[in-house]
């Protein structure tokens, strides 16, 4: 059987497919062309990210398709209740990239606390004429140690980065109206470990009781932060979107971060992507990344072997 996987697999995937008997093809099929390719190379799976779609167009058209995967968590790119009315597996990796995303969340807040986002800017313009200037401008920075992160959104990869925020001294709130309440435990290099009890509550109280904020929320059909949820916020809040772009109004984010009311953002997602306006581009109390959240090498390889494992125990 064929593989088509049009947004790229880890050599380790490819590999673990090939032993179970599958034909890897990485070739990029542009999106109107997927479904011709996957007809004429008579392709059983396939594989994407966020970039390729897998619309009721292709699943109408590719009646030999079997399998539709996902390597990472949101499946918003595929339509899946009617990929398995028609009989189609639709799979993801939604363990594979926490991790990565976690770390990502705590690079902006790092970067945000500490200006690395607007430094690495000018440092290589003023650095060698305005020193001390630059020094001045960049020396209000923040502890995160003892400050209140808010988690909106506590599945796996929330989790993952509740116990990162915990390991550096934070105090975790969240909330999530599908998950009441979840134990964390921090594992240590030593095999030692603590858990800890998350009780989620309202969005409200989050929002004004956080001195952080990260989302890990699917795509919604509206704003989860907008105009009147910036307002009830502490001042000087910090706002991280490693999630989905869309969940947060872009227009009035860049008003509030203008005014001082949010003190930074960090955004690896866009209402625009990929093409971001230039508003928030050129924001320099914004760091910013490439939708690259789940974007490590060692993500990667964990994708795309628990693909491989999915197709294998499904076809095999």
């Amino acid at each position: 059987m064929k593989v088509l996987a049009n947004d790229g697999i880890s050599k380790s995937g490819i590999l673990a497919l090939e032993k179970g008997g599958f034909e890897v093809i990485t070739t990029k099929v542009a999106q109107e062309q997927v479904a011709n390719f996957v007809n004429e190379n008579s392709v059983s799976v396939v594989l994407v990210r966020s970039a390729t779609k897998v619309r009721k167009d292709i699943i109408d058209a590719c009646p030999g398709l079997k399998i539709i995967g996902r390597g990472g968590v949101g499946m918003d790119n595929i339509d899946v209740d009617y990929a398995k009315s028609k009989g189609i597996h639709v799979i993801n990796t939604p363990a594979s990239s926490s991790e990565s995303v976690a770390e990502l969340v705590f690079a902006h807040l790092f970067s945000g606390v500490r200006f690395l986002h607007d430094s690495n800017r000018n440092m290589p313009l003023e650095g060698d004429t305005n020193f001390e200037g630059l020094k001045k401008a960049y020396a209000n920075g923040i502890e995160l140690r003892g400050k209140t992160l808010g988690v909106v959104g506590i599945g796996r990869i929330g989790q993952a980065t509740a116990k990162m925020a915990l390991s550096l001294g934070m105090k975790v709130i969240a909330a999530d109206m599908f998950i009441p309440q979840v134990d964390v435990k921090v594992e240590f290099f030593d095999g030692q470990s603590i858990t800890t009890t998350i009780v989620s509550q309202s969005l409200e109280s989050l929002f004004k009781e956080a001195d952080f904020i990260t989302l890990h929320v699917p795509a919604q059909d509206g704003y989860i932060i907008g105009e009147k949820e910036l307002a009830i916020m502490k001042d000087g809040v910090g706002i991280v979107n490693c999630a989905r772009g869309g969940v947060i109004d872009e227009v009035a984010l860049v008003k509030a971060l203008d005014s001082g009311k949010v003190l930074f953002a960090g955004l690896d997602v866009f209402e625009n992507e990929p093409t971001p306006e230039m508003a928030i581009l050129m924001n320099h109390k914004i760091s910013m990344t490439p939708h690259i959240g789940a974007a490590t090498g060692e993500a990667q390889d964990r994708i795309g072997t628990e693909l491989a494992s999915q197709i294998i125990s499904l076809l095999k």
